[in-house]
């Protein structure tokens, strides 16, 4: 199926998690893919609780999350009003409708938009983020809209952090899937309020350098830190591994 948006060019529809989560997204530009799969993935089983998925796209991590924890409401957070309303559009395409909605708004904004959506302070159980890798300036931005949105951002890693802490109830969490060298930043803007950091690094293949990095915390707590042990995306002959290819489709997790 595919259609034409205006903004967006072409949507077309893709399937992930082995056919059982289905997607419309813009054919070009940023598209779902292993990053949101493994945060997905990395979300704990929150019972009747509420997720914030922060920097939603299409609402890949929160519908897949949705998918696995059918008592959880997910609130999908994306600043780009097509973007949220494509992901409005695919919470119906996978009969959710009724506990995932899409919200416009700017994670950092002062201007009360995000409160104003229900995202009231000490309001989610969990918060996903997928922020954009890059700081406006550090890379030579994509002339694709929707591309340039989900790599380059206005805001800090401290900023997306700082939403998360003021949403979260007292002994929520949040995780966050991004590039390894962002570890530092990441850790840096859990210092505040956060405890109980857990970090996966994730490596393409076992003996290469990690790629992205995985990093839980709970708000409140005084636990220590943990490093977990790596996941290894692909073997020798370059294709999933038996555990990966479960993570890719929806038959195994990491939390």
């Amino acid at each position: 199926m595919a259609d034409v948006r205006l903004g967006l060019g072409e949507i077309a529809e893709d399937r992930l998690l082995g056919g059982r989560l289905r997607l419309l997204q813009p054919v070009k530009g940023h598209r779902a893919g292993s990053d949101a799969v493994l945060l997905a993935a990395a979300i704990p089983e929150l019972g009747e609780g509420a997720l914030a998925d922060f920097g939603a796209g299409v609402g890949t991590v929160g519908l897949a999350v949705a998918l696995r924890q059918p008592a959880l409401d997910v609130v999908l957070v994306e600043r780009d009003p097509e973007l949220a309303a494509l992901a409005a559009r695919n919470a119906g395409f996978n009969g959710l409708e009724e506990r995932v909605r899409a919200v416009v708004g700017t994670i950092g904004e002062r201007n009360g938009d995000l409160a104003r959506e229900g995202l009231k302070a000490t309001s989610m159980t969990w918060v996903a983020m997928n922020p954009p890798f890059f700081e406006a300036g550090e890379v030579r931005a994509s002339p694709v809209a929707n591309r340039r949105a989900a790599h380059v951002t206005g805001q800090s890693l401290g900023d997306w952090l700082k939403e998360a802490r003021r949403v979260l109830r007292p002994g929520g969490g949040v995780s966050v899937i991004h590039r390894a060298e962002a570890l530092g930043g990441i850790l840096a803007g859990l210092e505040t309020g956060f405890g109980a950091v857990e970090i996966r690094p994730v490596h393409g293949q076992a003996e290469r350098p990690a790629i992205r990095v995985i990093v839980s915390a709970r708000l409140g707590s005084k636990k220590p830190a943990a490093l977990l042990p790596a996941l290894v995306l692909n073997g020798a002959d370059g294709r999933f591994t038996a555990f990966s290819e479960a993570l890719h489709r929806g038959e195994a997790w990491l939390a």
